[in-house]
Parts: C-alpha cells; structure tokens; sequence
C-alpha cells in the first residue's frame, strides 16, 4: 500500500477545511460523550456562512453547549437530534434547537439508519493517533461509530495524541478517513464526588446481591460510586458495560474484578464507551484487557445473558406502585434517555443467576408552586402526567432503595404494593397505603 505517512498528510485540513465538506440536507452523527471532536463543534455553525441548511445532528451526551446548541438562529441550519439528554440539550430543547430520538442503545443505530435512507451520513469523532500501520483507533467511544463507518458514514475526525489508544472493534484506517483535524485539547475529564450516606446504603444493600463471580455492569455518578466502594471485598467479579468508569478500574487494581468466571470473554473487561479521569484514560491506554465493542453488540439482551450471574445496576427518578419506572423525564419534560437500561435489565433475566437492579433515593426535595422547598417520595401511586415509562413493569426485578430491596420478579400487584411500600421512606408509607386502597391498586 502507498506510504500511509503520505495518505495521512493529504487528509489533514484546517477545521474550517474539514466543516467546508459538509453539505445541506447531511445527517451528522457525534461520537459519543467524552469522543466528541470539541474543536469541530465549537465551528459547526460558521457552515451557516456557506448557505448550509438542513443539516440534522445526531448526538449522544454533548460535553457542550455549543453555538449551534445554544443560539436559535442556527436552528434552520442545524437541528439536533439528542439519544440521550444533558443539561445543553434540555436548555437547547426549549429554545427549539432541539429534539430527543427515543431508542434502546442495542438498536438505536439501525433505527436511525432505517430512517434516513437516501441522505448522505458523516460521522464526527475523535481518534488517537495513527500508528506505523496507518491505524488510528476511536478510543473512548465505540457505541456506534465503527457501525457507522463501515455502513458509509463520511469520516471526519480530530486526532488528538491526549486520547487514550484501546483495543476492540474499534480500529480505522487512515484509508477510510476522508478528513482530519489536528489538535491538542485536553480529553474531557469527570471527576468522583463523595457520595452521601443515602448512597452509601443504597450501596451496602446492592452489594448484598452481588455474589462472588458476578458479571457487573455499572453507570456513572453517586450510586454507583457508592456500589462499587462496597464491591471491593468481593471476588472473581467480572465486567461487561456499555460505560466504563473509573470506578471499574478501581475494582480492577484491588483485586475484586479479574474477569475469570464471566464464561465469555474471560480475561477481558468489555465495554462500548469510557467517560471519567485522566486516571481512568491513562489506565485504558495501550491496555489490551479492556475490549471496546460496538453498542449494538455490547448492549445486544442475547449476548448480555451469555455472561454468568449478570448484575445489572441502573438508576431512575420514579417508580409507582405497580413497578413502573420512569428513568429519563421529569413529567413530561425530558432529562436524560433510555441508554441501555432496558437493554441490560433484560440480558441479565436471559444469564444464569442474573440480577436486575433498579437504585434510586427513596425521597428528593423540590420547590412547589408556592416556591417553597418540599420532600416528596419518588415510591409513588401513579407517575407525574406525561411521564415516559422507561423501563415496563413486566421487566422490573429488583428495586433499592435506602431503606432496603423489593424484590419485584414473578410479584403480583397487590403483592408488589406491599414490597414497594417497605422500601419507601417511613414519612410516605401510610399515604401510598391510602392511594393504593382508594385506586384499587391491587
């Protein structure tokens, strides 16, 4: 093959280079998180300048709140589509700049593709840098873009030497970029908080569901920070997740995850995407145990259920007394997404001795009408009008909470009334008796 230093150098372009590619009508999809080209997306909207209408966006967790987010008069030029939800995309949904796109991580991809058959696809992300082969690998994020390359996605990427090279489904050849940008921007960072005694509880009745020999999967923030600390006694854990966080490489160096007695893919942690530390990036470079999959495959219920004793552990807002869970709105408005939450709560029903956990706080505070600070149960007899039913009561397994563990698996509704009751906070427990006797929620 022609010298792949040459075939490099003819790609490189100046980031207005790179956007003058972009043509109207085009479907854009970011990498993931913590992946996506900021240099790239911090231009986006100058492609206005050039009379570029149409475009859709396709994003999933933005890291920003970029001009084309942010300012309404780009809107016409660039529409966002969001898969999962942060606070640039709430503020961008009601300015009108935005939208969210329903779907279950496994298979949101081929849905999308399904629905924009005839129009030209690009793909922006970020990459490490290339290697004497002419490889460059998609580093933290393999959710959907090597699917995407490989089903014709023009490629335009950042290549950014901060950012981690992994291993996994996730190689591209210099062959197959059609641009590139050079930059030296620092790799997005989260940082652990400490989480409070709430969570730690949460954590410790979590923990006692784990059994040694587990197959774990964990997201990010409180909760789970919370879990991982009390699964640092336990042994021979195993690791498949669509995220991976530090916490996992946490679990790792102790000891408490070696990945053994998985029964598929031992000796490996295999995820789809990575968000957290310069801690966690710099254990995941050049790190060949940690297996970047493709979503779609990582988060597939059928492959999920070849692991033994598959966890899996997943927060949400509102559970009503039937087992319903609402895990992405407030009401009817949108705050996160689905993700993999019931892609992985139902490949845990499908392993041998798996678990599904549902955590949430059993109380949180909000500000009323009368402007004024109230605690309120997130056990509730119906969920708030317009809720989005994330996660169906026909799938739910176990609920936590600070105050201890429904087991919800095989229940009837009466007799879930009375787990979800015992598990919610002491203050609500004779009104959610009230409710359920009064709606004949039995």
């Amino acid at each position: 093959m022609k010298d792949v230093q040459k075939i490099y150098n003819s790609k490189v372009k100046s980031i207005a280079g790179a956007l003058n590619l972009i043509q109207s009508k085009d479907v854009i999809f970011v990498a993931q998180a913590g992946a996506e080209p900021m240099a790239l997306l911090d231009e986006l909207h100058t492609i206005s300048a050039n009379g570029i209408t149409g475009v859709e966006l396709q994003n999933c967790l933005p890291m920003k709140n970029y001009e084309f987010i942010n300012n309404p008069q780009y809107k016409d030029n660039i529409f966002v589509h969001g898969w999962y939800f942060t606070k640039a995309l709430r503020d961008a949904q009601k300015r009108g700049n935005a939208t969210c796109t329903p779907q279950h991580a496994h298979i949101a991809v081929w849905k999308k593709l399904y629905g924009i058959q005839g129009r030209r696809k690009v793909l922006f992300t970020t990459c490490s840098p290339m290697d004497k082969h002419g490889y460059l690998s998609l580093s933290i994020s393999n959710i959907y873009e090597r699917e995407l390359i490989e089903n014709g996605a023009v490629l335009i990427c950042e290549v950014n030497p901060n950012y981690p090279r992994t291993f996994g489904d996730n190689i591209v050849h210099i062959s197959e970029v059609e641009a590139l940008v050079e930059t030296n921007r620092p790799i997005p960072e989260v940082q652990l908080v400490p989480y409070t005694d709430v969570d730690r509880k949460i954590g410790e009745n979590i923990a006692e569901l784990v059994e040694d020999g587990s197959t774990i999967q964990l997201g990010i923030g409180n909760i789970p920070n919370a879990v991982a600390a009390e699964l640092r006694s336990k042994k021979h854990l195993g690791i498949h997740t669509e995220m991976f966080t530090e916490s996992m490489a946490g679990l790792i160096e102790c000891g408490a995850v070696d990945n053994s007695q998985k029964g598929f893919y031992n000796g490996r942690s295999v995820c789809a995407f990575a968000f957290g530390n310069k801690k966690l990036y710099d254990y995941l470079d050049d790190n060949p145990t940690v297996l970047f999959k493709s979503g779609s495959w990582v988060n597939d219920p059928y492959i999920i259920g070849k692991n033994n004793k598959f966890v899996s552990i997943n927060a949400t807002l509102e559970v009503d007394l039937t087992g319903q869970c609402c895990s992405e709105s407030i009401g009817n408005i949108q705050y996160t997404g689905t993700g993999g939450q019931a892609d992985t709560v139902l490949g845990s029903q499908r392993s041998k001795g798996g678990k599904s956990v549902i955590a949430m706080h059993s109380t949180t505070t909000i500000t009323n009408a009368e402007g004024k600070k109230e605690t309120i149960s997130k056990i509730v007899p119906f969920l708030k009008l317009g809720s989005i039913v994330s996660l169906s009561r026909n799938d739910v397994d176990y609920v936590v909470t600070e105050n201890g563990v429904a087991w919800l698996r095989g229940l009837s509704v009466k007799d879930r009334v009375t787990a979800l009751i015992n598990i919610a906070h002491p203050d609500f427990r004779d009104w959610l008796r009230f409710e359920a006797k009064k709606n004949m929620i039995w």
